[in-house]
């Protein structure tokens, strides 16, 4: 169990990693309902070892503070009651030292438990599931600080990632089309094959779809063919909205991408527009992919441009096409479909049963993966989502027609 146990740590450290920048103050607040503090993310992500790992396996084992599963339960019915979401902000207590020493109890239970599982053990799917879901909230960590800093008129920087990954890029060169031919095509995450060592339960059973001809653009959208959309009155004319959409950029007066700067903004005025992310404000690139788009700006964006948005299986039937460029590390894609259950599904059994399957209503799936995702995170059947209206998430977008 060496290659795993490493693989755990490594995970763990790189949530510590993402926090390091950030101070005790950062870390304790919640900018909106959506949002989550820092330190409840660290402190959630342990009580899924804790509770769904250390107590199922570990014969005689003692939580490190019973309190804590009330506070740091995210969503699961059946583990108990728990701390409302929206009021996670007022835990200015377990201290940010408390969770760090929580942490440290339940890896170094984690690390006697790995060390003695034998390869056939049945808690080796729930780790799995653990650290994936760890790097899920790696991600969250740093959009929600984001949304955080960009609620403060200060306006500071994150700074760097601690990975090597940069910046989402869509490429200066002229937008391409992609021709796909339709058929019957097998969509989802195969389990009898070996290529593949995790897969969440949404992205099975593997099935036949099918997808009739389509052609996809070769890159992602870019800043500057979004500014263009901006200028061309995009934000005030119905005509390209879905009727949802449409209600959102009135009640919430939106005018371009969250987290863009119009010209002469007095928190930051310049002639220019400019982009607030991880790294403060910097002046709007225009070879960038745009990022923190609603479902609903990326699809008016797609009318107005003479196009649509894929759907899930045109985005996963053309992965790894020659030619096509950004399909993952640069920015989450929405597609025109809903979040549904595949032909079948049939949720993990015991209280990670919750885990994907009650939330396959009323949301839009996402595929790829973005420059903020963890390096191995991601694959070509990955289905993220989010409710249509979300815009604090690094999502961008891509055509098809």
């Amino acid at each position: 169990m060496g290659p795993l146990l490493a693989r755990y740590q490594q995970i763990r450290n790189y949530s510590l990693a993402v926090a390091s920048p950030l101070t005790i103050e950062d870390q304790c607040v919640q900018s909106m309902p959506d949002a989550s503090p820092t330190k409840w993310h660290l402190g959630h992500t342990t009580w899924f070892f804790e509770t769904i790992v250390l107590q199922a396996f570990v014969t005689g084992y003692v939580p490190w503070d019973v309190r804590l599963a009330f506070l740091f339960n995210s969503y699961y019915e059946a583990l108990g009651p728990r701390h409302p979401r929206p009021q996670r902000g007022l835990l200015t207590r377990p201290a940010l030292a408390d969770i760090q020493a929580y942490r440290q109890h339940v890896d170094k239970a984690m690390t006697v438990l790995i060390a003695g599982l034998s390869e056939d053990h049945p808690a080796l799917p729930l780790i799995a599931l653990g650290m994936n879901h760890e790097q899920q909230h790696q991600e969250l960590m740093l959009a929600d600080v984001l949304h955080l800093f960009y609620s403060n008129p200060l306006l500071p920087a994150y700074g760097t990632l601690p990975s090597s990954q940069t910046a989402p890029s869509a490429g200066s060169d002229t937008l391409q089309w992609l021709a796909f031919a339709g058929g019957a095509v097998h969509m989802g995450w195969d389990d009898t094959t070996a290529l593949q060592s995790f897969a969440f339960d949404n992205e099975t059973p593997r099935h036949l779809r099918q997808v009739a001809p389509f052609q996809l653009a070769h890159r992602l959208v870019s800043c500057e063919e979004y500014l263009a959309f901006v200028n061309d009155g995009g934000y005030s004319n119905p005509m390209l909205w879905l009727s949802d959409g449409w209600a959102q950029v009135q009640v919430q007066a939106w005018n371009a991408p969250q987290y863009w700067i119009a010209p002469g903004d007095p928190r930051c005025p310049h002639t220019g527009w400019q982009v607030f992310g991880l790294q403060g404000v910097q002046p709007l690139e225009p070879t960038a992919a745009v990022t923190h788009l609603s479902f609903y700006e990326a699809a008016a964006f797609a009318e107005w441009a003479g196009a649509r948005l894929p759907t899930e299986f045109e985005w996963e039937h053309a992965f790894g096409a020659p030619g096509l460029k950004n399909m993952q590390d640069q920015a989450w894609q929405w597609t025109r479909s809903a979040y549904e259950p595949y032909p079948g599904f049939r949720p993990r059994s015991g209280a990670v049963q919750e885990y994907n399957g009650k939330f396959m209503v009323g949301q839009q799936v996402l595929r790829g993966s973005s420059f903020a995702t963890p390096a191995g995170h991601s694959r070509a059947t990955y289905r993220n989502f989010f409710p249509p209206a979300t815009r604090w998430q690094f999502a961008g977008l891509r055509l098809a027609q």
